[in-house]
């Protein structure tokens, strides 16, 4: 699938996906390549060449440094990437999000800063698929 920046990184896909399942925790660093999906706890740096995606139930404690971010769980910690971070309604956020593109779902809570690396406006939308 291509990174055709109309589609929502949500539904980009890569080859290798790495998931952390509900119920397990995770602490130390991380680092490695391809997509990482989060649905139970971490707490950790990382510097990921991939997208992290941080499911709803998800919670990450740490600064996340990856390609693209989706976040709708709950981070205590900064977010820096080159590529997207997309915020959903269910998101809880305690830290600074730097990013190329920041999209933020109505609902969303986000106590820090936002930082635009470009020249790209912060996007909000509203999110009308089901969980």
């Amino acid at each position: 699938m291509s990174d055709n920046k109309s589609r929502r990184g949500s539904e980009r896909t890569n080859s290798q996906t790495t998931i952390i399942g509900e119920g397990v925790r995770v602490s130390g660093t991380i680092s490695g390549t391809g997509s990482f999906v989060v649905c139970g706890e971490v707490e950790s740096d990382c510097d990921l060449n991939g997208p992290v995606t941080l499911a709803k139930d998800g919670r990450w404690k740490g600064t996340i440094r990856a390609s693209n971010v989706i976040i709708a769980g709950e981070v205590e910690g900064d977010v820096r990437t080159d590529g997207m971070i997309e915020v959903a309604s269910t998101a809880y956020v305690r830290g600074s999000l730097v990013g190329r593109r920041i999209a933020v779902d109505e609902g969303a809570i986000i106590e820090g800063e936002m930082q635009m690396l470009g020249n790209s406006d912060i996007v909000n939308f509203n999110d009308k698929r089901e969980d």
